[in-house]
């Protein structure tokens, strides 16, 4: 298998996990008997702790001498988290027993990140490739558990997903390419957080890397209710599944022809993040008022905006910004914020916008995006034409 074939398979099998969990792990809580305010709490805690747990998952995994290494104990631990939930009962072990599962997968994707942009670079394939073909994966986990859902336990999402960290596991420790972690990486833990610490302190980095995380959190209220939402408008789970598998087509549509054609044009990442930004404030506006089925289709095409061009600008600006051998460093400072911090709290505040104003809440997303879309505008943001130093001027 060639590296690009090897980071696909990883990527299926990762945002395989993910296209049930999200849409569908609030089903399952709500089955349990949990209120929206309790669902939304339990989803934002592994979410919040991103801050310790990000950075402290970075600087172990460079510490390793390959990049797959990490992924594969992080997919086992993952594994064993999602496990016991399905076993416990009670919502102060199931907030344990989550909060173990998801901060491990969380800590995933920018570790995988880091190695397919490597590869990328050596194996001249562009990275948005690979990363669609997880999108083509969380469509068809959509699709698969909705239908399953109409007539099966719902108790099928904790299975699904338990089998999907198993196998992340085996082909990251048997099948992902053996890249070695930086030469220019320090190979001591205390001068890895001290590297943390820079870009911390570097405001360029700091301000793109909260202008991708705002965008990204304004879909908090949607991950988290839109099928508890459209199963009270009377919509079945298969449509539901089918409503999120429609958004996921047409960001593969972006990531594997418009993406590619932004690069060749040389269209800027902050120009792409700002388009998302706006897509994902009209977005939000118009779910707030519980759009009719119609209507949701064309809003669920500009998931290829609000959420595929964010992310992709982001792990561009992110990489461009970061200085050699910090790479994992910054990939991962930017999943902190934006898939931790950020989301977490807009996690934790959806879950009594759910219980006070139903599908209203999705007016506090549009905030957040419109939030993330003026910090971009800042302007002594800029970006170097290659990945190096940050800097403002």
């Amino acid at each position: 298998m060639t590296s690009v074939q090897r980071m696909a398979l990883q990527y299926v099998l990762l945002f395989g996990a993910t296209g049930v969990s999200l849409p569908y792990a609030g089903l399952w809580f709500r089955a349990q008997g949990l209120t929206g305010t309790e669902i939304g709490t339990l989803l934002a805690v592994p979410m919040l702790a991103r801050l310790m747990t990000g950075p402290l998952i970075a600087v172990w995994a460079d510490g390793f001498a390959t990049r797959r290494a990490p992924i594969a104990l992080l997919g086992l631990v993952a594994a064993l988290g999602y496990g016991a939930a399905g076993l416990v009962d009670g919502y102060w072990a199931w907030l344990v027993c989550w909060f173990i599962g998801a901060s491990a997968a969380a800590g995933i994707i920018p570790l995988t990140d880091v190695l397919s942009l490597r590869l990328a670079r050596h194996g001249a394939f562009a990275f948005s490739v690979p990363r669609g073909f997880g999108s083509a994966a969380f469509v068809v986990a959509n699709v698969v558990m909705g239908a399953l859902l109409v007539r099966a336990s719902v108790d099928l999402v904790i299975v699904w997903v338990v089998a999907a960290a198993v196998l992340i596991a085996g082909v990251a420790a048997f099948i992902l390419p053996p890249e070695p972690v930086d030469d220019e990486a320090p190979r001591l833990g205390i001068e890895r957080f001290r590297g943390m610490g820079r870009l911390v302190l570097d405001p360029a980095f700091m301000t793109a890397i909260f202008a991708i995380g705002a965008v990204q959190a304004a879909h908090a209220f949607y991950y988290g209710f839109s099928a508890i939402l459209w199963k009270a408008q009377g919509l079945a789970e298969n449509v539901t599944g089918l409503l999120w598998a429609f958004s996921v087509v047409v960001e593969i549509g972006f990531m594997w022809w418009i993406e590619p054609w932004r690069r060749r044009n040389g269209v800027g990442p902050l120009v792409i993040l700002r388009i998302g930004a706006g897509a994902a404030a009209l977005r939000w506006t118009a779910m707030a008022f519980a759009p009719p089925l119609w209507l949701l289709w064309p809003l669920q095409a500009l998931h290829a905006l609000s959420f595929a061009a964010t992310y992709l600008a982001g792990v561009e600006i992110v990489e461009r910004l970061s200085p050699p051998g910090s790479q994992t460093a910054a990939q991962t400072l930017s999943s902190v914020l934006s898939a931790g911090i950020l989301i977490g709290l807009a996690t934790a505040l959806a879950g009594p916008l759910y219980d006070a104003f139903g599908a209203g809440g999705y007016l506090a997303m549009t905030g957040l995006a419109l939030i993330g879309g003026l910090a971009s505008l800042w302007g002594r943001l800029s970006l170097p034409t290659t990945g190096g130093a940050g800097r403002t001027g």
